[in-house]
């Protein structure tokens, strides 16, 4: 499932954005509008390249991912998660907090339910790095962004370098998605 002609990377919301913090809403219209979103989602994480991408990151405020992880590539709308009970520490970086990387907990194992872009029920099993990438991408649904899951003395450290990157600073521009959907929620 590639979607090579036609591509539209879109911009990624960056840490400062308030889409990022926004709950997103449930998608009702399983139509044209997502199955477009669903596409620029997959041009612009495999373009940046990532293994995620929600769609609060492309300023869209919709219950919507894509995940590109070792060559499975795929999308989940409306995820619920069933998590395991052992967790495990892993590097975790984000898209929207370019060059940030930590060691982050999370479930080992996940299954995750939803619909894909045409609203036919779909199930995700997923164990390591699938897990991580459906959890993160999840709370960025959710307006939680990884390092909220970091402890105390780790969190500090990422405002940090947060405070100290080259992207971050007064001069944050809040962009406008080009995804006529967006406007119905925002």
């Amino acid at each position: 499932m590639s979607y090579t002609c036609g591509m539209a990377i879109q911009p990624i919301r960056i840490f400062g954005d308030p889409v990022l913090r926004t709950p997103a809403a449930e998608v009702v219209d399983f139509d044209k509008e997502l199955r477009k979103l669903v596409a620029d989602l997959t041009d612009t994480m495999q373009d940046a390249p990532g293994v995620g991408l929600a769609a609060p990151q492309l300023g869209v405020s919709l219950r919507v991912f894509t995940y590109w992880v070792e060559e499975e590539l795929g999308h989940v709308v409306n995820p619920t998660l069933d998590l395991s009970d052992d967790t495990e520490l892993g590097d975790e970086g984000c898209l929207s907090l370019p060059g940030l990387s930590f060691d982050t907990p999370r479930a080992r194992s996940v299954v995750a339910k939803g619909f894909n872009m045409y609203g036919e029920p779909i199930e995700l099993v997923g164990a390591d790095l699938m897990a991580r990438c459906v959890q993160h991408e999840t709370d960025h649904l959710d307006g939680i962004i990884f390092i909220d899951r970091l402890g105390p003395e780790e969190r500090k450290e990422a405002m940090r370098e947060i405070r100290a990157s080259d992207w971050f600073g007064d001069d944050l521009v809040v962009k406008t998605s080009p995804h006529a959907i967006s406007q119905k929620w925002m």
